[in-house]
C-alpha cells in the first residue's frame, strides 16, 4: 500500500475530505474511541470472570457515575444485591468486603462505557461546530454514537436477565452484548481509516480469491469470538480442562442431550465448549495459511499486515489453550478477550486495505 502515488484527478475525491491536516485529528480521535472499546470489551471479561456483573442492581445512568460515598449505601447496595439468586445459590456466605471486591469491577465497567461516550461525543460536537468534518462524514458518524447509545441500553438489558430465576445472566444477552461491542469497535475503527487513508492506494491488485478467502474467515472470526460469549456464559470453560480430548473422546458424552437437537450449541455447556474449540482449530489454520499465502504474494504495507495476522492468531491460539488447560484464570481470560479483539483488528485493517482499488 501506499500514500504518495499521484492519483488521477477524477480518483481524488475523498469520501471523509482531503486535507490531511483535518483528516488526521479525526483519524487519531476514532481510533482512540476503538481501543477504548477493545479495553472496556477486555474489563467486560474481567467483570464476567470475577462473576461481578450483578453486583449493581440499579440503573442509573447518571447518577451511578459515582460510587457509593457512605457506610449506609454500600449497606443499601448489598442489601439489593442479597435479593439475587446468585447470592442466596452461590454466595450466601459472602460479606460486605467480599461484595466490594466485586461491585468495583461491575462499576469500572459501567463507568468506562460512560467515559467512551463522553470521548465520542465531545470531540464530535467540537469537530462538527468548527465545520472540520465533510458533509458525507456527519450521518456516519452520528450513527457511531446511537451504536454506543445502544449498546449501553443492551448491557443493561443483559444484566437484568439475571435478576430472575437464575444465578448468571442469559448467555444469549450475553453474546448479543459482546456482538454488538464487535460491531462498534470494526464500525468506529473502519470511520477512522477512512479518515487517515481516504487518498490512499493499493501498489498492487490483489487476487480476487485471496479477497474472497479473507472476507469469509474475517466472518468466521466473528462467528467464533461470539461462540466464546456462550462458552463464558454457561461457565463451560471450567468443563474440560484437556486438549485436544474431552474426557474419553473428541467429542464431550454430554453432546446431544439438549433437545431439540440445535439447542446444544447453546444451552449445553460440553457442546459449547467443543464448538468454540473447533471453530477457533478452524480458525487458526486457516487464518495461517491465508497469512503465508497473502505474505508470498503482496508486498509493503499489505505483506506486513498478513505477517502480523499470522504471528497474532498464534499467540491467541496459545492463549486460547493455556486458558482451557488452566480452567480459565481471570488474567489468561482476559488475555484471551484482548487477543481475539486484536486479531479481529489486524483481519479489519486487512480487509480494508484488500477492498481498496489499486493505482
Amino acid at each position: 500500500m501506499t500514500t504518495n502515488a499521484p492519483i488521477p484527478a477524477s480518483q481524488n475525491r475523498a469520501p471523509f475530505g482531503s486535507d490531511p491536516e483535518i483528516r488526521r485529528p479525526v483519524a487519531v480521535w476514532l481510533f482512540a474511541c476503538a481501543g477504548m472499546i477493545v479495553t472496556m470489551a477486555i474489563i467486560g471479561a474481567i467483570t464476567r470472570l470475577t462473576e461481578s456483573g450483578l453486583s449493581i442492581m440499579e440503573w442509573a445512568p447518571i447518577k451511578g457515575a459515582l460510587p457509593p460515598m457512605s457506610e449506609s449505601e454500600w449497606q443499601r447496595l448489598f442489601a439489593l444485591y442479597q435479593q439475587t439468586d446468585e447470592f442466596k445459590v452461590d454466595n450466601a456466605g459472602m460479606g460486605l468486603a467480599e461484595f466490594k471486591n466485586i461491585f468495583w469491577w461491575e462499576w469500572i465497567h459501567r463507568l468506562w462505557g460512560r467515559t467512551i461516550g463522553l470521548v465520542y461525543l465531545l470531540p464530535l460536537a467540537w469537530f462538527w461546530l468548527r465545520g472540520l468534518l465533510p458533509a458525507w462524514s456527519k450521518p456516519w458518524l452520528v450513527l457511531g454514537l446511537v451504536l454506543g447509545g445502544l449498546q449501553g441500553g443492551v448491557g443493561w438489558f443483559m444484566v437484568h436477565s439475571g435478576f430472575g430465576e437464575r444465578t448468571d445472566v442469559s448467555q444469549y444477552r450475553l453474546a448479543l452484548h459482546l456482538f454488538l461491542a464487535l460491531v462498534l469497535h470494526v464500525y468506529v475503527f473502519a470511520l477512522g481509516l477512512r479518515f487517515a487513508y481516504s487518498s490512499a492506494r493499493l501498489d498492487h491488485s490483489p487476487s480476487p480469491t485471496l479477497r474472497s478467502a479473507a472476507l469469509a474467515l474475517y466472518a468466521l472470526l466473528a462467528f467464533t469470538i461470539i461462540s466464546g460469549a456462550f462458552v463464558a456464559g454457561l461457565n463451560a470453560g471450567k468443563l474440560y480442562n484437556e486438549f485436544p480430548l474431552m474426557g474419553s473422546g473428541l467429542l464431550p458424552v454430554e453432546y446431544g442431550e439438549q433437545t431439540p437437537w440445535w439447542r446444544n450449541w447453546f444451552d449445553n455447556g460440553a457442546a459449547a465448549q467443543f464448538n468454540h474449540r473447533l471453530l477457533a482449530t478452524l480458525v487458526a489454520t486457516l487464518t495461517l495459511a491465508l497469512a503465508i499465502w497473502g505474505y508470498v504474494s503482496s508486498s509493503g504495507g499489505l505483506r506486513a499486515l498478513f505477517l502480523t495476522l499470522g504471528l497474532i492468531v498464534l499467540v491467541q491460539y496459545g492463549l486460547g489453550l493455556a486458558a482451557l488447560l488452566y480452567a480459565v484464570p481471570v488474567a489468561l481470560g482476559a488475555l484471551h478477550q484482548a487477543g481475539a479483539l486484536a486479531l479481529l483488528t489486524v483481519y479489519s485493517a486487512l480487509v480494508y486495505w484488500l477492498l481498496r482499488p489499486s493505482r
